[in-house]
């Protein structure tokens, strides 16, 4: 684990502020992707002197189209399951061959993260490797045909969970990544939405500052998987933090914090009713998401640190 003092107070980066540099453009990405929102951020923030990597996601799926690369700095295609082993390799040749002022990245969608993925994030913390890892999550394996994933939520309808009579969908709820990844006792990790761009772009530029793993689980609408309006994805990736469905948290000095404690949540059946993979939700599904969700939060609430 890093000592607090690799944590520094980095200036704060806004939209009035932030580069007019494009790092991640003309991509094929699908319209309204949330995914492509969160990388484009993210580079903005760690500039062209990252060293970026990606498994065989939607990412790398819409990225690397020759000869229309759409990432202005370097970055390559890894393994679907080792983007953070490849990652940590390309960190270490970078500082063997003393390049100075660089970031290394690695970003992979929930799948790529939660699940296939896993063994190599775990190793990489461990190893203490000098890289950021940013997971995108749009609550599915959405590049090869919308299949259940470890972050996929109670009652979603995939291809591989599908919805009827005798099935409510996906009938586990999401891991919860975030506690998993901070059981590591790494020097920092957060969550974030699309949502709430200036605290994901604050997270990200924070994370910049640690020399060792860092890591941020930040949520990413999927209009093709979801089945939400093209020009909703940042709406939605907004409610679903103001329903209490998802947070905003950080995790550093082997303490939990909470960086939004609403004191009412926004109706969860208003905000899933609008999404084609949670049309077939009855009452009875929506309130085991609500109780769900209110052992999560009473558990947050006691014994982790408020805003």
């Amino acid at each position: 684990m890093n000592s607090p003092d690799t944590i520094l107070a980095p200036k704060r980066i806004t939209a009035k502020n932030m580069t007019e540099k494009e790092f991640f453009y003309g991509h094929k990405a699908c319209a309204g992707c949330g995914g492509s929102v969160a990388v484009r951020l993210a580079l903005k923030v760690t500039g062209e002197r990252t060293l970026a990597a990606f498994p065989a996601g939607c990412m790398a799926a819409v990225g690397f189209i020759y000869p229309q690369m759409a990432f202005q700095n370097n970055a390559i295609i890894t393994t679907f399951p080792g983007v953070a082993s490849m990652a940590s390799g390309i960190s270490v040749g970078a500082k063997a061959l003393g390049l100075k002022d660089y970031k290394t990245v690695a970003f992979a969608g929930d799948g790529g993260t939660a699940d296939i993925g896993l063994q190599a994030l775990s190793g990489m913390i461990d190893r203490g490797d000098d890289l950021m890892y940013i997971c995108y999550d749009n609550e599915a394996y959405m590049n090869t045909g919308i299949q259940k994933s470890g972050l996929t939520p109670y009652g979603t309808q995939t291809t591989t969970t599908p919805a009827g009579k005798n099935l409510p969908g996906t009938k586990t709820h999401k891991k919860n990544l975030f506690e998993i990844i901070a059981a590591h006792d790494i020097a920092y990790a957060a969550t974030a939405s699309i949502g709430y761009p200036q605290d994901y772009i604050n997270k990200v530029n924070k994370a910049k500052q640690i020399k060792g793993p860092s890591f941020i689980h930040v949520y990413a609408s999927c209009p093709t998987g979801w089945g939400t309006p093209t020009n909703t994805t940042i709406e939605i990736a907004k409610e679903v933090v103001d329903t209490g469905l998802f947070f905003l948290a950080e995790y550093e000095n082997g303490e939990f914090k909470l960086n939004k404690n609403p004191k009412e949540f926004k109706s969860i059946k208003n905000h899933l009713s609008k999404q084609g993979r949670f049309k077939h939700l009855t009452d009875n599904d929506y309130d085991i998401i609500t109780k769900q969700r209110d052992m999560k939060w009473e558990r947050m609430r006691k014994f982790w640190t408020l805003p």
